[in-house]
């Protein structure tokens, strides 16, 4: 028998919006349904235009008197050039639930999408106008809508990324069946708009700052490079806690910088040598590869991060290594030549030491090309696993408590979860992001400290989407191969850096085999072929994939159970059972009355007063 945690099904809760902008006549907005036809890098075009979402618990808290005691922060709107680059694939936009402001009478509609990009006024308003005013900034209108309305054409607000798009008219219409989004100016904007209650720490007076940088680096005229650069720590450094980090990206170079991590290496050398150049470098020392220990991981969308005031991450000080490697990860998809970089991470840190010593803990998938999603997928899953095996041998007694989660997908990814499992049982979710994007990938405080202890398992599962691809996509390091990690941040401290899966090399290799039996096509198993060019000869049929599919779903697995020292736990870790899981959570769902009365759909006449806002 299995006793789950808390439901998973959305509360019937309110989100309030504030719209500024020198002229908001004209506009519509609305949070996508799908996450996976957003893509690219949105580049600022309207600076002017802010979102302020103001999120607040229940109806009476977020009412109409405009008693609004909630948080509000002001989105800085990036826009796309044209709609094909913000939505995906031209003339295909997303359905979504469509907030317009129009003139000649000053409207406020509650509308929708279709898959042609074609506008339609929504049976069910759930849009109520709380305030329009004039600002200085321009006009501003304050609107609010329950979080789930039960209307199939409204998107459902979760916990996860919303994106946000805006459309720009060029002319004002007579009426709404008349906009077609496919010919707009649009904008996107991706937030979490649910972020949990947490204030910001304050950070103590002795605070001091350290730059981890790669000083002047001529990023290469390529795709996809990893820069391994090499630093110390002054001599006699003693013990500290990381407090906070955050970003250092050069200016100019935004898109470039993917993601960055700072090491610090094995305390078990006495010296390591210099180094700053592109990791897969036949010269990049070897003696490199045993700098594992994650001191700050910052990737695409994410800000600044603090640590909870009962934590910090130590570095320094006897039985700590002083050298540190930084890696940055470049992608250049249009291969620029002759742009100089000297990006990193600014440590926050304080010789005051906290109670509890934090530590980064890596879950999902390993980086091999053995985990493969197949091409024209529109949902494929694949999961990773931190065993019971694992935990009860690395973590200590009284277990460990996470705080904080960063999910980390490559570009098609489109969902991720990290779950809890006891005794065969999923307890609950450590982070979920149902319309993740690979431009976001905030580090995110959790509502609730979830706690795993010793035999616990950690399932994290990553779902894609690679209707583009024609040929099966491989995990790896490349921006066009695929990752699915779930970085938690926990406290105390354990030995335990990383803890991943990959299915057995050995059962793959038993997929290529059938393949060759029920297919004309051959794919070639000679020791010579690697596991890329295999998936690359394999045609993919319903069979194929099917049967792809079901291996990763019962075959074993070899399990990575290491400590900072990239070094696996003593123990036997390849061709281990699958972790069994005989009951499972339920997927998150509104609550929706049987006989909901919809609501009228007259539109709301925007009545515009004077204000400050």
């Amino acid at each position: 028998m299995c006793c789950h945690g808390p439901s998973l099904h959305t509360p019937k809760k309110q989100t309030t919006f504030r719209i500024t902008g020198p002229s908001l006549r004209h506009r519509f907005l609305g949070p996508t349904q799908r996450s996976g036809d957003l893509r690219g890098y949105p580049a600022p075009v309207s600076p002017n235009l802010h979102l302020r979402p103001c999120v607040k618990a229940t109806e009476k808290e977020c009412g109409v008197g405009g008693q609004l005691h909630c948080l509000r922060r002001t989105l800085n709107t990036g826009v796309s050039p044209t709609l094909g680059r913000a939505l995906g694939t031209p003339g295909r936009p997303a359905p979504s639930s469509s907030v317009l402001a129009l003139d000649p009478n000053s409207f406020l509609q509650d509308a929708w999408s279709d898959q042609k990009g074609q506008v339609h006024l929504d049976s069910q308003q759930d849009y109520q106008l709380l305030r329009a005013q004039r600002t200085p900034e321009g006009l501003s209108l304050l609107f609010k809508r329950p979080f789930g309305t039960c209307d199939p054409e409204d998107y459902v607000i979760e916990d996860g990324t919303v994106h946000l798009v805006y459309g720009i008219l060029e002319e004002p219409l007579r009426a709404l069946e008349t906009i077609n989004t496919s010919g707009l100016q649009t904008g996107l904007q991706r937030v979490q708009l649910l972020k949990p209650n947490i204030s910001i720490p304050a950070l103590p007076a002795d605070v001091r700052t350290m730059e981890i940088r790669a000083p002047d680096v001529l990023i290469p005229g390529q795709v996809t490079t990893y820069w391994c650069h090499m630093t110390e720590l002054p001599e006699g450094f003693s013990r500290h806690h990381i407090i906070m980090y955050e970003p250092i990206v050069t200016e100019g170079n935004e898109a470039l910088v993917h993601h960055m991590e700072v090491f610090q290496c094995a305390a078990e050398f006495q010296s390591f040598p210099q180094f700053s150049g592109p990791c897969d470098s036949k010269m990049k020392p070897e003696r490199l590869n045993y700098c594992r220990h994650v001191l700050a991981a910052w990737a695409l969308g994410a800000k600044a991060f603090y640590y909870p005031e009962e934590a910090g991450l130590a570095f320094g000080g006897p039985g700590s290594s002083r050298f540190l490697r930084l890696e940055v990860h470049y992608h250049n998809p249009l291969k620029i030549k002759g742009r100089r970089d000297s990006s990193g991470i600014r440590l926050y840190y304080t010789a005051t030491l906290r109670r509890f010593d934090a530590g980064i803990l890596e879950l999902g998938l390993v980086y091999t090309p053995v985990m493969a999603v197949p091409p024209q997928e529109t949902a494929f899953v694949l999961s990773g696993y931190c065993t019971d095996k694992c935990t009860q041998l690395a973590l200590p007694p009284s277990g460990i408590h996470i705080f904080a989660s960063q999910l980390h997908t490559h570009l098609a990814g489109r969902k991720v979860v990290t779950v809890l499992a006891r005794d065969g049982c999923e307890m609950e979710v450590v982070n979920r992001d149902d319309h993740y994007s690979p431009h976001f990938q905030e580090i995110r405080m959790l509502k609730k400290v979830v706690s795993v202890h010793p035999g616990d398992v950690l399932i994290t599962s990553c779902t894609y989407n690679t209707e583009d691809r024609k040929l099966a996509t491989v995990g790896g390091f490349g921006i066009l191969e695929e990752m699915c990690v779930n970085y938690v941040h926990y406290y105390p401290r354990s030995q335990l850096e990383l803890c991943k899966s990959a299915v057995d090399p050995g059962f793959l290799q038993k997929f290529f085999h059938l393949v060759n039996r029920f297919n004309s096509e051959e794919v070639c198993t000679c020791p010579q072929a690697s596991v890329p060019e295999q998936f690359a000869s394999v045609p993919w049929n319903s069979f194929n994939r099917q049967v792809l599919g079901a291996l990763y779903g019962f075959a074993p697995i070899s399990v990575h159970c290491n400590k900072s020292s990239a070094v696996r736990f003593q123990g036997e870790w390849d061709r281990q059972p699958l972790p069994e899981i005989i009951s499972k959570l339920e997927e998150p769902s509104p609550h929706c009355a049987a006989s909901r009365r919809q609501s009228p759909a007259g539109p709301a006449v925007v009545s515009i007063g004077e204000g400050e806002g």
